[in-house]
């Protein structure tokens, strides 16, 4: 599956029906937006629709693109939820998820007469409240992969397969590998070890986040909100010519 995306092939005019413009998007960090270009999702984002009855409904969502089986472009979203629904975990199972931790268990199938589906890797997304889930299969083969791309012995394979984060040492640097759903493989490494991996996994937004045509704000609650430039209060006028001083100051 094609999972990287070129910058033109942003479908601005599907993300514009739900409130996202262009220069929202545009106004992104640089590292936000490449990895929505490499198929990763996005942070949690405002956006709105018009019902059938002219009123106007609000909502917070992550969004991915994903391409169709004609070459073209879409998007997913994934609407934020008040809270996690984990009905249909144990208690353990519940205990795990919400130390952040990958389990191992059944989808249920629609199906009548099929009480249990296909076997997931299933983990939280403290942004959304989602429950992501990838059939094992798919998680399988990718561990694989690393397993043969750095020699991994049959326990440091299984600590994978168990949801634990794993830290080798290759060419004298530490690489630290861990399954994370919210990735395009599933497996996600960073360079160093498990705090650098766990830190990698959520990035730290300013108050005030300035592009081009407008600023991404994060209020008390973690909460990000479009700006354009001609609402910008005084405060962020200030921040934006702080800013400017420090850059030239470099």
């Amino acid at each position: 599956m094609n999972y990287n995306f070129d910058e033109n092939e942003m479908p601005y005019d599907i993300l514009e029906r739900f409130g996202l413009t262009q220069a929202m998007i545009d106004d992104l960090p640089t590292d936000v937006l490449q990895n929505i270009h490499n198929g990763r999702k996005s942070p949690v984002l405002p956006v709105h629709i018009t019902a059938d009855d002219g009123e106007e409904v609000k909502a917070r969502t992550r969004f991915s693109l994903v391409r169709t089986a004609e070459g073209g472009v879409d998007v997913l979203f994934y609407p934020q939820l008040d809270e996690f629904d984990l009905k249909l975990f144990n208690e353990q199972q519940e205990k795990n998820l919400l130390a952040g931790k990958p389990i191992v268990g059944h989808l249920e199938s629609n199906e009548v007469g099929n009480e249990l589906g296909s076997k997931c890797f299933f983990q939280l997304d403290p942004e959304s409240k989602q429950v992501l889930s990838v059939p094992t299969p798919v998680i399988g083969r990718n561990i694989q992969y690393v397993a043969d791309r750095y020699h991994l012995t049959g326990a440091e394979m299984q600590k994978l397969q168990n949801g634990d984060i794993l830290t080798i040492v290759e060419d004298d640097e530490e690489q630290t590998i861990g399954i994370d759903l919210n990735s395009n493989t599933g497996i996600r490494f960073a360079a160093g070890n498990e705090l650098v991996w766990k830190r990698e996994a959520k990035r730290d937004w300013d108050k005030f986040n300035f592009g081009i045509f407008g600023c991404w704000t994060m209020d008390e609650n973690g909460n990000l909100d479009y700006i354009p430039e001609e609402n910008y209060t005084e405060e962020m006028w200030d921040e934006q010519k702080k800013l400017g001083m420090r850059m030239m100051q470099r």
